[in-house]
């Protein structure tokens, strides 16, 4: 649910994010999951994740 609200919080300002899901698959272990986004707006999406976001 978090990756959904930096997801959504990033396209707001314009940054792609696509959610990479790294749950094994094998066993159905819950996992981590991973906001990704274009190497150009990393330095600027890792500031607003830090700074506008809070859980």
């Amino acid at each position: 649910m978090r990756a959904e609200i930096v997801k959504g919080v990033l396209e707001e300002k314009n940054i792609q994010a696509v959610i990479l899901n790294k749950k094994e698959s094998v066993y159905q272990i819950h996992g981590q999951y991973e906001v990704m986004v274009p190497i150009t707006d990393a330095l600027t999406a890792i500031n607003i994740v830090k700074n506008e976001i809070t859980f």
